[in-house]
């Protein structure tokens, strides 16, 4: 198996300000790094719009420990249609709901916020541990026999749990999981759409690349990976979205 690990999501948001309070006081996030730029992102990081943008950390603790959350601001762009590609995000940490409560932000009976542009974020009432509390990040898909061929032959994450309807994955022990969910509707990602990054050796992009021709060519839309790997050093990085 691949020795990798889930990097973060990335989430276009329409208000800087309303998201600042709400990943920062109401989760209870912290900034780690704030980049500005002035024109689009060849690998449409910041969606399909050729503008001056920005993209800011925020997470529990260091990106190379944590999995953390990459807030996406094209400036001008005030909201974005939410698809259905997106399943939620689950956090270990009643210090979460007990901020809610205190500042009067709506929580649901079963711990559900939604963040100021509609993403979801499930929160587990149990204390928050010391190491990352996110516990598993979930995406929706049509087809889960498919995706989890995807998941688990080409990009070696672990497959610990199934069931009818949905799909768990790992890649190391007390790491993020990865959750999909199967949905009935089509898949529709609309203008809102996000991504999931990952990070694995670098030598073992070659075996990837081999085995997303042998096996799938057939069953998934061939993913050119030589327009949105994000390629640094070791180790590699990699980001998809929902299928």
């Amino acid at each position: 198996m691949i020795s990798g690990r889930a990097l973060h999501y990335v989430f276009k948001i329409g208000d800087r300000s309303k998201n600042a309070k709400f990943f920062r006081e109401i989760l209870g996030m912290k900034v780690l790094r704030h980049e500005e730029f002035q024109e689009g992102c060849d690998a449409q990081c910041n969606g399909p719009y050729n503008n001056r943008w920005s993209k800011t950390m925020i997470g529990y603790g260091p990106e190379d420990d944590h999995f953390v959350i990459e807030l996406t601001y094209n400036y001008g762009v005030k909201s974005y249609a939410l698809g259905n590609d997106f399943g939620g995000i689950t956090i270990r940490s009643k210090e979460v709901i007990d901020r809610a409560k205190a500042q009067n932000y709506p929580i649901t009976s079963d711990n559900v916020l939604v963040s100021p542009d509609g993403y979801k974020f499930y929160i587990i009432p149990e204390d928050q541990p010391t190491n990352d509390p996110v516990v598993s990040v979930a995406l929706n898909c049509t087809d889960l026999h498919k995706s989890i061929e995807f998941w688990n032959k080409v990009l070696e994450m672990e497959l610990i749990s199934q069931s009818d309807n949905a799909a768990v994955f790992l890649y190391k022990e007390n790491a993020v999981q990865l959750e999909l969910k199967k949905i009935d509707s089509p898949m529709n990602r609309e203008k809102a759409y996000g991504r999931i990054a990952f990070a694995v050796p670098y030598e073992s992009q070659p075996h990837i690349d081999e085995m997303e021709v042998k096996d799938l060519t057939s069953t998934l839309q061939k993913i050119h990976f030589n327009n949105i790997l994000h390629v640094q050093s070791k180790p590699l990085r990699f980001e998809f979205g929902s299928r």
